[in-house]
């Protein structure tokens, strides 16, 4: 009552607003025409004392411009206008002011003999505003016949502060109401759909390009939902700390995100070194700025018109960057710099439109918007751009690394048949004089001493037997050479052997052969071997106590075939459920604990599995930690109807082995010296010993020789080289036709592909076992006999 005693006392004394009306029906302009404004300052009247104030110590002014701004300020305004409803019938209409963001926003209405109060502002909360709406909006009703007095209070804490005066009936703010809606609908959408789209790119390509592309993609829209008061609607409804300070938290993340992406898209680290130092002072900048939001009030209004100057200095330096690097001729994505220019032509709209420079209308007030959209646009052409880049420098670093691969491979396969070549030479010696002592030295000791050195170099050549096969495994090289074998006697020989080791450690040794076994088989004798060696040798290695059972059974199957079927078990220290999943893997016995005391280089189950698969078979392991470990073994093999001798050829007649006379041409002594005693002791054998390829041209020259026995890697001539000129018939047609056995170090599928194809008879590798020399020798033997 008190309240109402006063404005009729300030009505009588003529001491209210003195400002014709706007009638929205009648009036010409728009609404701002009719109305003044004036800053109070720092002093935070109320209504009474306004009303009071006004025309003694208080001095308004016209506003300028529909969207009148008063720059950045924390100051009071007070906005005074009436409005004329001339119509015999009441009227609603929409009144929209001041930005989304202003903090408080007081609207009063004098209609005789009642004082309306409406609140809004994003200091009180959401559902206290008298329209739910993100805007500042008002809606007021006029009654017929009448003018209403209307004062309006808006208070922000440093942002920039607008004084537009928008009025509407409540059809076109509807329909204006849609269109923004929609407009905002596309402009979020983009900004959403650019962000995640690139961050699936940084996911894939992991280039941090993409990764800061999108955050800033993500922190505009936080921006712009924060300027246009979605993130006080949706986000902090009940106003309070975080969203006072959502619009400068966002702006100097966008900011910081801006410029990596720009720094890291340019690459300018490395192409303007001095320019990314200014890039760090910026950071710096922005650091010193995200303190003053946090630290009071009065920083935090300092800090809005400092992010806006260091915001455009931002892009200030964006395009000097730009500009450079042109200037230098540095690559820069055309794209690129057309998004950085509406970046910039959107922002400078944005500011002059605050600042009352441009009209206020759609589009100067969505400037900011129609920039960003545009960059967004603009640069995401740019990042395709770079996608695009990316995908040939990846292109052609994968052709350079499948050539470096290529480059690799071959160096790996020289290594590989160097190293064979370089390790079998001196165990072709070791093992060569230890088997030649054990056959003539009867004394006890030397005989063990022998042995010794015989298992040791056994041990060494199959540890590098497996690193070779594996590299075949690797390179899907491995190859079976299938021929006529009696498995019997060489099983026997495996058993022999390591029911020798087995006793040597207390273990009980039960071998168990199936009589039905075939004498003859085609297989490859050697892969068969290994398989079963490494599996018994496994057996034996990690059983410490109690026993190996070795059982073997052959069911005959039709076409001709036997299936061999291996049982090899141990009471051993077996495996947990986990190990046995990775039983076959290379190097598998890495990953068990047993601090090397079992030895080996985890290979020998992994070959044996890819063996047995060339065999056509299968394999299975059944272990239970601490208890022991079985292994199944079927293999498929093919019977010889046909009966061959089975037995040893150095054991044959006399009179049943062809004289031959063989020049062996080798340039290692020690292998000459092994040679030689393998040889010397033969039957019906004669031969001679040349170092070099080429003296074995000259010395088939002046002697006839039945058969050669060619190394490969020599000095001056190598095997390949000489071979190649006997069997071109340089030296005649009967020379160019004699047998020709190459017995080599190197182990390698592809040499023996090689020696093959340029026209060798056999192959053999070192170190050399006498019984397959002989077995060699006495076979091509016969077939040139045949011939003959």
């Amino acid at each position: 009552m008190k309240q109402l005693l006063l404005i009729i006392y300030f009505i009588s004394a003529g001491l209210l607003a003195q400002n014709s009306a706007f009638d929205p029906e009648n009036s010409k302009g728009q609404l701002f025409e009719y109305a003044d404004f004036t800053n109070v300052g720092e002093n935070d009247y109320s209504f009474t004392e306004l009303l009071k104030n006004q025309n003694s110590i208080l001095n308004f002014y016209e506003l300028e411009s529909e969207n009148h701004s008063v720059g950045f300020t924390s100051d009071h305004f007070w906005v005074r206008f009436k409005v004329q409803n001339s119509s015999q019938e009441s009227k609603v209409y929409y009144l929209e002011t001041a930005r989304p963001i202003t903090d408080e926003a007081d609207l009063y209405q004098i209609s005789e003999p009642k004082i309306y109060h409406f609140q809004s502002g994003d200091q009180i909360q959401f559902d206290e505003r008298q329209l739910p709406h993100r805007s500042t909006v008002f809606k007021i009703k006029l009654p017929p016949q009448t003018t209403q007095q209307f004062y309006l209070h808006l208070k922000s804490d440093g942002e920039t502060v607008n004084l537009p005066l928008n009025l509407y009936t409540e059809t076109s703010f509807w329909i204006m109401n849609y269109k923004q809606q929609l407009f905002l609908g596309l402009f979020y959408g983009l900004l959403f759909l650019a962000g995640i789209i690139y961050l699936f790119f940084y996911t894939s390509l992991k280039a941090k390009s993409f990764l800061y592309y999108a955050i800033y993609v993500f922190s505009i829209a936080l921006l712009q939902s924060a300027l246009d008061g979605f993130i006080f609607q949706y986000v902090f409804p009940n106003g309070g700390f975080f969203n006072d300070k959502a619009v400068l938290i966002t702006a100097l993340i966008t900011n910081v995100f801006l410029l990596k992406y720009c720094e890291h898209f340019l690459n300018v680290k490395q192409q303007l070194p001095s320019f990314y130092k200014w890039h760090k002072a910026v950071y710096a900048v922005i650091g010193i700025l995200f303190l003053m939001v946090l630290v009071s009030e009065e920083t935090m209004a300092l800090a809005y018109p400092l992010s806006n100057v260091n915001g455009l200095l931002s892009l200030i330096l964006i395009l000097t960057t730009v500009f450079v690097m042109r200037y230098k001729r540095m690559s820069v994505d055309v794209f690129f710099s057309i998004g950085i220019f509406f970046l910039v032509f959107g922002l400078l709209g944005f500011v002059m439109n605050n600042l009352s420079l441009l009209p206020n209308n759609f589009y100067t007030l969505n400037s900011a918007k129609f920039g960003t959209g545009f960059e967004v646009i603009f640069l995401s052409l740019s990042m395709t751009n770079l996608i695009r880049k990316l995908r040939m420098d990846k292109e052609t670093s994968q052709e350079v690394t499948l050539q470096k691969s290529e480059e690799v491979s071959q160096l790996k396969t020289y290594f590989m048949s160097n190293m064979s070549h370089e390790l079998r030479t001196p165990i072709n010696a070791i093992m060569g004089i230890a088997e030649t002592q054990l056959s003539s030295d009867s004394e006890k000791h030397h005989r063990k001493n022998y042995e010794i050195i015989k298992n040791a170099s056994l041990s060494l050549l199959s540890n590098i037997n497996d690193i070779l096969d594996f590299d075949k495994i690797e390179k899907n090289e491995l190859q079976l050479q299938i021929e006529e074998f009696n498995p019997s006697i060489a099983l026997n020989q495996i058993s022999n052997n390591w029911k020798l080791e087995a006793e040597k450690k207390g273990l009980t040794y039960q071998f168990e052969m199936d009589y039905e076994i075939p004498a003859v088989v085609k297989v490859d004798s050697e892969r068969f071997v290994q398989i079963i060696n490494n599996v018994l040798g496994n057996a034996v290695k990690f059983t410490n106590e109690g026993s190996v059972v070795f059982k073997l059974r052959c069911t005959p199957q039709p076409n001709g075939q036997c299936r061999f079927s291996f049982h090899i078990a141990d009471t051993g220290i077996g495996m947990k459920d986990e190990m046995k999943k990775h039983v076959f893997d290379s190097f598998s016995q890495m990953r068990l604990d047993h601090k090397r005391q079992f030895g080996g280089i985890g290979l020998g189950l992994t070959i044996v599995r890819h063996l047995v698969e060339l065999f056509h078979g299968n394999i299975k392991v059944e272990s239970k930690e601490g208890q022991g470990t079985e292994v199944f073994i079927d293999l498929p093999l093919e019977v010889v109807s046909k009966q061959i001798y089975p037995g040893k050829i150095s054991e044959l007649p006399k009179s049943s082995f062809p004289e031959t006379h063989i020049l062996v041409v080798e340039d290692n002594l020690l292998n000459q010296m092994v040679m030689k005693k393998l040889l010397g002791n033969s039957q019906n054998i004669s031969f001679a010993v040349v170092d070099n390829g080429q003296k074995a041209i000259e010395a088939l020259k002046k002697d006839v020789y039945d058969l050669i026995l060619m190394d490969l890697q020599m000095p001056i001539m190598d095997g390949y080289e000489a071979t190649e000129i006997i069997r071109g018939g340089f030296l005649g047609d009967t020379i160019g036709g004699i047998p020709i056995i190459a017995v080599t170090a190197d182990a390698l599928q592809e040499t023996r592909q090689r020696v093959l194809e340029i026209g060798m008879n056999d192959y053999m590798t070192k170190p050399v076992n006498k019984d397959v020399l002989m077995q060699k020798i006495y076979h091509q033997r016969e077939i040139t006999m045949k011939i003959a």
